[in-house]
């Protein structure tokens, strides 16, 4: 069933009530106890589908955590108190365990792999994870048939069969999901179907067309329009195309999110660009993937931090997400230049099969510093880009590498093949173009961007199938765990209650989910109970498809999907609908 969001303003006045309603309750549970001798309490629904004793709470607001035990009917949390005697179908004892909500992942790429293999929702279930922010640049919505034959050659296993997020949203309800999923549209996608991939401004009447699309897009439940701005297409548009179409998001409640221009060298000019789309667009701004990229901009991050802080003292509403790697992931192809991609994809990859081409863009590679040249970043040094194989949404191996290579650094894979570090990169790109982890970050930048109250976690990655995405980059499989193993537990560069808060209250107030990222009556019943001692990510770059441990239980809507570890194969997660009352017209 699809739910429909309310306003950022709403959920804050309806978590409030929530929190009130919680204080109700175990104001009521103390009242009975003392009454009068003689006098009859008022009768009571004590009879529940699912409670949970004994467990330490934390709530998700930020507060110390409490000892309380935890009543769910239906799909809703209906009780929290002494619940020690209620009648339940099943009683769950939490005892020396964490009881959250469940975790609100702000970057899951796409969401039709989750009918495509249901199998691949588990990674996210696994890590505690029981709703889903998905889209990037692209979408899954709108199409058109060129799109929509992009769309199925990155996934050979797809089908399009929709035009649209109503009729998609319909086909993830029919076939039933495992977690819950919140949808953007993509910049780059509303671009792609109005002028294709070539680099140029779109005229007056293309930009018309686009900002349709995008009204469409909000007005079927979208939460916001996204950028990615370093990969073509989406390279292509400048700031005032992206002010227009944020223009259109902001008339229905949205939120502009971005992978900006840069997040090296020019970190901080990046950072000015979104700040203004949202001062321009009113509306307001996440970042995904917070980072500054390359040695040689470390130092970069201190400063980009106190933009970002500048910018929400002037009243700009700007977040962000940030994974627990210092390797980042992406396409191999993203190490070419994007102009070289001014005539499209298919001509780039054509091209490469010219001796001269290769030439004059290893050249470039080596040199230029005019864009997010990942090839500097990592210091011109092959052993620093592992390869995870996953190309983009393909399931498959791309041409040229084997499944052992998986986890290998270029280098080690060219050596295997007798091949030179450039030869084996442009064959790859050519026959594939792998996902890859380039070492570009250090773990400095990390503890100093996770005490920022304003960052939420992700792992910007997609769901993924241990059987058939078994090269992937760890953070598909580790990142929730991850924080909870290294940045609480270890290093204690946030207390248990940060943490918890970064992944449920604050990504479900920057994206209007009033009814979750909390634990009151009345809120959904998204839950997850885990050991705070045990709870450890085990994937690692050579083996990434493996479960964390520590997690014991996970409620998806009130139904159990992971049961002692194990999942349970329950499909029942929901769609949920961006809502917005009235379009605001912009003057």
């Amino acid at each position: 069933m699809d739910r429909r969001l309310q306003l950022p303003s709403l959920g804050r006045i309806l978590s409030c009530l929530g929190i009130l309603a919680a204080a109700v309750v175990l104001t009521a549970a103390g009242t009975v106890a003392a009454q009068a001798p003689g006098t009859k309490a008022a009768a009571q629904p004590s009879e529940f589908d699912i409670v949970i004793l004994h467990g330490r709470i934390v709530d998700g607001s930020g507060r110390p955590w409490y000892s309380g035990d935890l009543g769910i009917r239906g799909k809703r949390i209906a009780a929290i108190g002494d619940l020690s005697h209620a009648v339940a179908r099943r009683t769950i004892d939490a005892s020396n365990q964490v009881v959250a909500p469940g975790f609100i992942e702000t970057m899951g790429w796409q969401s039709y792999v989750l009918i495509e293999d249901p199998v691949s929702v588990e990674s996210k279930l696994q890590q505690g994870c029981t709703t889903m922010l998905v889209g990037e640049g692209q979408s899954e919505a709108p199409q058109n048939d060129v799109t929509a034959k992009q769309f199925e050659a990155r996934d050979p296993d797809a089908k399009v069969t929709w035009r649209n997020f109503t009729e998609y949203f319909q086909l993830l309800n029919q076939r039933g999901i495992g977690m819950n999923v919140i949808h953007n549209v993509g910049a780059a996608q509303v671009r792609q179907i109005v002028i294709g991939d070539t680099d140029r401004d779109p005229t007056p009447e293309e930009l018309e067309k686009m900002k349709a699309l995008v009204a469409e897009a909000m007005q079927q439940g979208a939460v916001g329009l996204s950028s990615a701005l370093i990969y073509p297409p989406g390279s292509f548009a400048k700031t005032h195309e992206l002010v227009a179409l944020a223009q259109v998001a902001s008339q229905y409640g949205g939120i502009y999110f971005t992978h900006m221009r840069s997040e090296s060298g020019d970190l901080l000019a990046a950072i000015d660009e979104a700040v203004s789309i949202g001062e321009q667009a009113r509306i307001p701004v996440h970042i995904y993937h917070l980072k500054a990229a390359g040695p040689e901009n470390w130092h970069l991050i201190n400063e980009a931090l106190k933009r970002i802080q500048a910018a929400r003292d002037r009243g700009i509403d700007v977040t962000a997400n940030a994974y627990p790697y210092i390797y980042n992931g992406l396409n191999l192809g993203s190490f070419i230049p994007p102009d070289a991609y001014a005539a499209g994809r298919k001509g780039l990859i054509e091209s490469l099969a010219n001796p001269a081409t290769r030439e004059k863009l290893e050249t470039e590679i080596k040199t230029r510093t005019d864009w997010e040249n990942w090839y500097l970043h990592v210091g011109g040094d092959w052993n620093n880009v592992l390869i995870t194989l996953d190309g983009g949404w393909a399931t498959r191996v791309p041409g040229g590498l084997n499944a052992s290579d998986g986890g290998l650094s270029l280098h080690q894979a060219a050596v295997l093949e007798k091949k030179d570090d450039w030869t084996e990169f442009f064959d790859l790109v050519q026959n594939g173009d792998p996902e890859v982890a380039p070492r570009s970050m250090n773990e400095e930048q990390k503890d100093a961007i996770y005490r920022e109250p304003w960052v939420s976690i992700s792992s910007d990655a997609p769901p993924a199938d241990p059987a058939t995405d078994a090269h992937v980059h760890p953070r598909a499989f580790g990142t929730f765990p991850r924080i909870y193993a290294k940045y609480v537990r270890e290093e204690h560069v946030l207390t248990l209650e940060d943490a918890v808060r970064k992944m449920t209250s604050l990504p479900a107030d920057m994206l209007g989910l009033s009814d979750r990222g909390r634990i009151a009556p009345g809120m959904a019943a998204d839950i997850v109970i885990f050991d705070p001692d045990k709870i450890q990510d085990t994937a690692t770059y050579a083996k990434p498809a493996v479960y964390p441990t520590g997690i014991d239980l996970v409620l998806v809507n009130g139904t159990v999907a992971v049961d002692h570890g194990t999942s349970t194969g329950e499909l029942s997660g929901e769609v949920l609908l961006h809502s917005y009352p009235q379009a605001k017209r912009v003057q």
